[in-house]
């Protein structure tokens, strides 16, 4: 059957059409493979292989998370260059960029005679300006070099407390190294000797705060010790050192064992210092204290090279020429020995001349005895009186014909070694010089020693009984943060603390008080103390908490014009918080209105607290605190207490 004209026309244009369009995909899938395969050949020839490429017709789709937008774009630019950029479609992502690290933030700050040097990185809210005026007062006219960068980033955890101890340290150390980062502080310095190292270090630990850990290396340059010397005895109160110094470690330990031998009790109190006269020190004075163990009893003394053997009375002269000689022989080279063998205690006459002096607690010192001449009489009072005070001296000495050549020489010295006492005695005879009596200076017996041994010479008999007490010791006898605490509540339980009605303004008769508070505190430096102050509930909250911070400041501000050491202190206020009493009746609200101390910090982990904190139960009345109230004394009613003065109405 033979189709119409017009349809045979319609079926060839619908087969070109069906072929055309068949003939259009097949070209666009293959330019989209092409594009897709091309396009990622390229990325991936670039080193984006973190981007996915998907076709869609005649578009290119690229897909993935950019490392940062730069990497993004040069995608981007790379897709552009294979296929036209406006059949590039930007399906991509930009990575979160990683927030950087905190930088190291960490400041060296450097103190000597030349000022103090700031180095380093801080953060940008630390108050520069006023870290450099803080320390400015230090570094005199040196004044203050600061190096510092700041970064913006926040501060760190225990950046604030590390630098504020920094900043307080370094008022005691005028020649010194702190590196402070954020929790943690190193400290280099040097100091003028070792009594000086080791009350650094006890200052700078209790100082620091719980948050804060601290590294110390103070160093102390060995003393010079001229003569130097060692005087090891032996007698009734057993084996001992009066003094004793070494050279070396290895010399010391040579030393100390040959004095447990000897029967003497460890520990000993041996100096290390410089200016031994030979190296063999240490063998030499070991060997010493052999001899004199085998004497049996007596004292050995060692000034510089010169060595002097003093027997017991009654020893037999033989033993001790063989002891003497066989020490002789074995004694290092340099070392020249002198052996002494006491005349008989019945061998001296009964009238023989003596000098003496008592010096007794209070300072003073009374002379008795005999003098050689008015000129010995007049060097005697001088010496005294520049070693004891003007004042302090009491004279009854007397002139006497036939003394010893020495005696002046005795007596001065003996002036001298009495001096490092506290309290004690001086006997001065023809034979010997006796010192005793008790000290707060740990190297007093040491120091005798020496200055007997320089002053009197080889062979010079002296005996040495002095004790040391740690409550006499200016360093080790300083009152504990605690007994300052209790020290002010003692002196502040019958007075008060007065401001003039709705001020801060401290009363003219507050001021003994304030005073009396001054005065403890000059005695206890670098205690840690908040100045808290309180109101009762009348009034706006606002109103309260400003008022008693106001207060709390002024007492503060006080204490810091009586010129005593409130670095610190930290003033508080806390408005109507924490009363002690009830805010319904008049005496209540009176109590309230008050200003306490109390210990902060490391300062107040003290005994006490630390019993109460084992103690749930223990009466809170027991924290170390110190309440003084604003107008009106009160008698203390609970131990560890302090008294609560009661203020004016003007808080009503």
């Amino acid at each position: 059957m033979r189709l119409p004209p017009i349809a045979a026309t319609l079926i060839a244009f619908a087969a070109a059409g069906g072929l055309s369009a068949i003939a259009a995909r097949t070209a666009v899938a293959v330019v989209e493979d092409v594009s897709v395969t091309e396009v990622r050949a390229a990325l991936a020839a670039q080193g984006h292989d973190w981007a996915r490429v998907q076709g869609d017709g005649l578009q290119v789709i690229l897909e993935g998370a950019a490392p940062t937008e730069a990497v993004r774009f040069r995608a981007m630019s790379v897709a552009g260059g294979i296929v036209d950029s406006s059949r590039v479609i930007d399906n991509m992502q930009v990575a979160e960029a990683e927030t950087p690290p905190p930088p190291d933030f960490a400041v060296e700050i450097l103190r000597n005679d030349g000022g103090v040097s700031l180095i380093g990185l801080l953060p940008a809210a630390t108050d520069r300006e006023a870290l450099s005026s803080e320390l400015a007062d230090l570094a005199g006219e040196g004044g203050v070099s600061d190096l510092l960068d700041v970064a913006d980033h926040p501060v760190p955890a225990g950046w604030a407390p590390a630098l504020r101890y920094a900043a307080r340290a370094l008022e005691s150390l005028p020649r010194a190294k702190l590196s402070v980062r954020p929790g943690r502080v190193r400290i280099e310095a040097i100091a003028d000797s070792p009594e000086a190292q080791r009350r650094l270090e006890a200052e700078l630990a209790r100082l620091k705060p719980d948050s804060v850990r601290l590294t110390l290396r103070i160093r102390a340059p060995r003393p010079v010790i001229a003569p130097f010397t060692a005087r090891f005895v032996i007698d009734d109160d057993g084996a001992r050192f009066d003094a004793c110094s070494a050279d070396t470690e290895a010399a010391l330990a040579q030393i100390t064992a040959a004095a447990e031998e000897a029967g003497a009790e460890a520990p000993f109190d041996c100096r290390l210092g410089l200016g031994v006269p030979s190296g063999n020190w240490g063998e030499a004075v070991a060997e010493a204290i052999g001899a004199l163990a085998e004497l049996g009893g007596g004292s050995v003394t060692f000034s510089d090279a010169d060595v002097s053997l003093v027997a017991a009375q009654g020893t037999d002269e033989a033993q001790l020429d063989r002891v003497a000689g066989r020490l002789g022989n074995a004694l290092p080279d340099l070392f020249a020995l002198e052996a002494v063998l006491p005349e008989p205690a019945e061998a001296r006459p009964e009238d023989a001349p003596r000098f003496s002096a008592r010096l007794a607690e209070d300072g003073t010192v009374r002379l008795t005895g005999r003098l050689a001449d008015q000129l010995s009489a007049t060097t005697t009072e001088n010496f005294a009186r520049a070693r004891f005070g003007r004042d302090e001296v009491e004279i009854s000495t007397r002139l006497a014909d036939a003394l010893p050549a020495d005696w002046s020489v005795r007596v001065l010295a003996g002036l001298d070694a009495l001096a490092l006492l506290r309290e004690g005695s001086l006997e001065v005879g023809p034979e010997t010089v006796a010192v005793s009596g008790r000290t707060g200076r740990k190297t007093a017996s040491a120091e005798i020693a020496r200055l007997m041994a320089e002053k009197l010479g080889q062979g010079a008999e002296f005996e040495i009984d002095v004790s040391y007490e740690e409550a006499l010791d200016p360093i080790a006898g300083l009152p504990s943060p605690e007994e300052c605490l209790r020290q002010i509540t003692y002196v502040t339980a019958d007075t008060k603390i007065t401001f003039d009605p709705g001020s801060a303004s401290i009363t003219a008769e507050a001021r003994p008080v304030v005073d009396d508070i001054a005065e403890i505190v000059r005695r206890c430096p670098e205690l840690e103390i908040e100045v808290a102050g309180y109101t009762d509930s009348q009034g706006r909250d606002e109103m309260n908490l400003a008022l008693s911070q106001k207060r709390a400041d002024a007492v503060v501000e006080a204490l810091r014009r009586s010129r005593v050491p409130v670095a610190g202190f930290t003033a508080v206020g806390y408005g109507e918080a924490d009363p002690i009493a009830d805010n319904d009746t008049a005496d209540g609200r009176e109590a309230n209105r008050r200003i306490e101390f109390r210990l902060t910090g490391a300062q107040a982990e003290g005994p006490e607290q630390a019993d109460a904190a084992a103690d749930p139960d223990a009466d809170a009345a027991t924290e170390e605190a110190t309440v003084i109230d604003a107008d009106a004394p009160q008698a203390m009613d609970k131990p560890g207490t302090g008294p609560r003065a009661r203020p004016s109405d003007d808080d009503e």
